[in-house]
């Protein structure tokens, strides 16, 4: 049944950000090894900037930084889509999802902000969206960012 992440994204009014790839280091935003596919860390980006900035906990709510995570996983997809040549059914399954959020000291709702990433692939993905995470407070992100979070995929 070919297209059915795309029908699956358009079901939930969901539309993929246009593709980021940030000019300030030395790597390229995926790597394809084998059945695996790595997603550089990404951002909250929407139309080639960064939508939400500052700290959870801070001037951000939880609910917004969860909205932030949730955004970035759209980042990730575009990504994985690029490297599929556009095909999203050739993820098999979402394997790992690494976030740091971007947090005052003391903040302990990381997770929660982060399920905005997670409950995304589950969405899109169903139990294909099922991972493994880590999720890390961080005191401060490139250009402020809240959110960024890099991902494992196996594809085929």
């Amino acid at each position: 049944m070919a297209n059915r992440v795309l029908r699956r994204l358009e079901e939930c009014s969901l539309t993929l950000p246009v593709p980021f790839a940030s000019k300030a280091g030395n790597y390229v935003p995926f790597v394809r090894a084998g059945d695996l596919l790595f997603i550089a860390g990404q951002g909250p980006m929407d139309g080639g900037s960064a939508k939400f900035f500052g700290k959870v906990g801070g001037t951000l709510t939880a609910e917004q930084g969860y909205q932030a995570a949730r955004l970035t996983g759209l980042n990730i997809l575009t990504q994985a889509s690029l490297a599929l040549g556009g095909d999203l059914d050739r993820v098999v399954r979402c394997l790992r999802l690494f976030g740091l959020i971007n947090s005052t000291a003391g903040y302990t709702g990381q997770a929660q902000a982060m399920n905005g990433a997670s409950d995304l692939m589950v969405e899109v993905f169903g139990d294909a969206g099922r991972h493994a995470r880590t999720t890390i407070g961080a005191s401060a992100l490139p250009h402020d960012m809240t959110v960024e979070i890099e991902a494992l995929f196996a594809v085929e």
